[in-house]
């Protein structure tokens, strides 16, 4: 008879404990292991063309990580060789659209949000040309288009219309020749000068992290 009594007292208490809880709803769980993202998850291996073996290509395929100031940023690109020739002004032409590099097109991968040459980029994978000038001031162009191959003639109308932006970037002559075309950084004040050198020229891109 206690037991039975009982029930009813027992019965109020269970349902008291379950109308006293607050809990919210299970928040969605977070991305990338738990992890908060803040920034896109940007993939930093290079990835040559499947069509063209890697080894033993004439231009090697090659890249460079850029450290800027917390950051880091890498480069993929092929390093043709001067061998003797007239480069800027001759292999390269005056104002014409170079792939700046060889073979494929020249890929960039930043994995935060920069100031590259005036131009605001957002984190990504980018291709990256240059319109050389006799004048010394160059064209960057800056494309979200990455899966075309470097030479001009892919570079169509659909690519163009991807184009991030357009900037200038200076060159300055360098006392000893590059044979094999290179690129490479140079850490500053709130980031790195991606510099890109080649026979007796160096072009220098400035790339600044935006904070926040």
């Amino acid at each position: 008879m206690n037991a039975v009594r009982n029930a009813p007292a027992a019965a109020l208490i269970v349902l008291a404990l379950a109308c006293a809880r607050t809990d919210s709803p299970d928040p969605a769980p977070a991305g990338n292991g738990g992890q908060v993202v803040t920034q896109p998850v940007v993939d930093l291996a290079c990835q040559p063309s499947a069509n063209m073996p890697v080894e033993g290509r004439q231009s090697p395929y090659d890249s460079v990580t850029v450290s800027a100031a917390d950051q880091a940023f890498r480069v993929c690109y092929g390093r043709p060789a001067a061998q003797g020739r007239q480069i800027f002004g001759g292999l390269v032409p005056y104002g014409s659209l170079w792939r700046t590099g060889a073979n494929e097109a020249t890929i960039l991968h930043l994995p935060f949000e920069a100031d590259i040459a005036g131009l605001r980029v957002p984190p990504g994978s980018y291709s990256l040309y240059t319109v050389p000038q006799e004048s010394g001031e160059w064209e960057l162009i800056i494309n979200r288009s990455i899966s075309q191959w470097g030479h001009p003639s892919s570079y169509t109308d659909e690519v163009r219309s991807q184009e991030l932006g357009r900037a200038t970037i200076r060159t300055e002559r360098m006392d000893q020749s590059v044979e094999l075309f290179t690129i490479r950084g140079e850490s500053v004040q709130g980031g790195a000068d991606l510099l890109l050198e080649w026979d007796r020229t160096r072009a220098r891109v400035p790339v600044r992290v935006v904070a926040g």
